[in-house]
């Protein structure tokens, strides 16, 4: 899928389980929690959701150094890490043709 030798490769990655994690929390660990009294999903999900949306900031920022991106690019990055969808769009519009300078 992506090549975990570049920087960019890393960031994709990191960026797709990212988004699939807050795509699960919000769908169906927040149902699971407020309709069918399971916390427990929340928790969990919660929990890698967590961990990946960091592994994806320290990613994002490293390839922002390794790829002299500018301010502005970087910011959108990082924000489509706390929209529904974004690490998607990021990918989609943003990193997919990029070349990697790694």
């Amino acid at each position: 899928m992506h090549s975990l030798k570049t920087t960019l490769g890393r960031l994709r990655l990191v960026g797709w389980w990212e988004g699939l994690s807050f795509l699960l929390l919000l769908f169906v660990a927040m149902p699971l929690k407020y309709f069918a009294d399971q916390p427990l999903a929340v928790r969990v999900v919660g929990m890698a959701h967590g961990v990946l949306f960091v592994l994806f900031v320290l990613a994002a920022v490293h390839a922002a150094v390794v790829q002299g991106w500018a301010m502005k690019r970087t910011a959108l990055v990082l924000l489509g890490s706390v929209l529904p969808f974004g690490p998607f769009v990021i990918d989609a519009k943003l990193l997919r043709g990029e070349t990697p300078r790694d």
